[in-house]
């Protein structure tokens, strides 16, 4: 039989409970040494990985700062933009898939894409007929539309009677010249030189906001003459006579107020089915503000403003795009126009966006010319209905 240390020892033996005591007490100091150990070792490897994520991070950043930055375009357009150097430009190989790094020695530089982007995006949110409009990009200096203006003919068959002929469907072919579009900001060659200035930037928000102004003027009223044609300049017939070529109108019974609002009913219904469910209200501000004190019989508002930010506000459950350049109320006007746009009217341009430094103008300012090819009509003169102020 074993002795136990106290026995060995000389002293008097221990009791069961004292053995048990003793060795538990032994266990849990073995236990605690070695979950030190374990929390040492994992520290450990946490501070070398900690380690090895900055190093990577700090390698990482650079690449990524130069991949943002020095992407060959941006920077030579930015050199070009600030100093006139255009060696980088023309030493850029031209991308047949991407037009934006494309260069043009004739008529200016290609935008860089970013740059091209926030026009491109400032444009489409501006309060233009371009947002409900279709939108085509092209690379000709036109842009053709077949549009098919007459009904085919069908006829019902039996199986014993023989089949009459039907009638032949009329193809009309619209086509929408582009047209050159145009802006000149300016700067101070000192601004310039500042690297802290945001060039591209500021040259992006000053181009969008010229071209979103001149883009929208000319869809709405532009006569056609080196401008898109807008869809009001087309003629404007009362809807009872419409025909293809015209635009269709609904008189709202006075000549310069809207009354109950049952005009703006009839023109809702004025326009056919298969355009009256993607149908768009377009109207200015000073003309959503009489619409909207329209009430129904009931007391309840026609008028009803978005139920999210950013959803536009609704009439008769149509949304409604507020266009500037729609005319106010007035004795005969056209004020409001309802219809699918979408089919309606078609925008087209070229995807490229052109820009050429001219430092000897404007003395002691740089002056930035920069253009865009752009064209738009009515592409479908049924899926656009007016509301005329006018007794009949």
């Amino acid at each position: 039989m074993e002795m136990t240390d106290a026995e060995a020892a000389g002293g008097d033996p221990l009791s069961p409970a004292q053995e048990m005591k003793t060795a538990v007490g032994g266990f849990v100091t073995e236990l605690k040494a070695f979950r030190a150990e374990i929390e040492t070792r994992v520290q450990k490897q946490e501070e070398k990985m900690t380690m090895f994520e900055r190093k990577t991070l700090a390698a990482a950043r650079p690449a990524l700062a130069a991949t943002d930055y020095d992407a060959p375009h941006q920077k030579a357009f930015d050199a070009y933009l600030r100093s006139g150097d255009d060696d980088g430009l023309r030493g850029l190989e031209l991308d047949q898939k991407s037009m934006s790094t494309a260069v043009n020695s004739d008529g200016g530089f290609l935008v860089d894409p970013q740059m091209s982007e926030t026009i491109k995006s400032v444009l489409h949110s501006g309060a233009s007929i371009r947002a409900v409009a279709s939108v085509v990009n092209v690379e000709a200096t036109s842009y053709d539309v077949l549009v098919d203006t007459t009904d085919l003919g069908a006829g019902w068959a039996s199986e014993t009677a023989a089949s009459a002929e039907t009638g032949t469907p009329t193809i009309d072919r619209i086509t929408i010249p582009l047209h050159e579009l145009s802006a000149l900001p300016k700067a101070s060659q000192r601004l310039l030189d500042d690297a802290a200035f945001d060039i591209e930037s500021w040259l992006a928000g000053r181009i969008a906001e010229k071209f979103a102004r001149a883009e929208a003027a000319a869809f709405v009223s532009g006569d056609g003459i080196d401008k898109p044609t807008g869809f009001l300049t087309h003629p404007v017939v009362d809807n009872d006579i419409w025909a293809w070529g015209n635009i269709g109108y609904v008189p709202t019974g006075l000549d310069s107020a809207l009354g109950n609002g049952d005009a703006i009913i009839d023109l809702v219904y004025a326009l056919g089915a298969e355009y009256r469910a993607n149908g768009t209200f377009v109207m200015n501000s000073k003309t959503a503000g009489e619409v909207r004190k329209l009430k129904d019989g009931d007391g309840r508002f026609l008028w009803s403003d978005g139920l999210a930010a950013g959803e536009p506000a609704r009439l008769l459950g149509y949304p409604v795009l507020i266009a500037e350049d729609m005319p106010d109320i007035a004795s005969g006007s056209d004020s409001i126009a309802f219809g699918d746009f979408a089919a309606g009217y078609t925008v087209a341009e070229r995807p490229d966006l052109r820009v050429l430094r001219d430092p000897f103008s404007a003395k002691p300012n740089v002056l930035f010319y920069a253009t865009k090819r752009v064209g738009g009509d009515v592409s479908d003169f049924a899926a656009i209905k007016v509301l005329r102020f006018a007794v009949s």
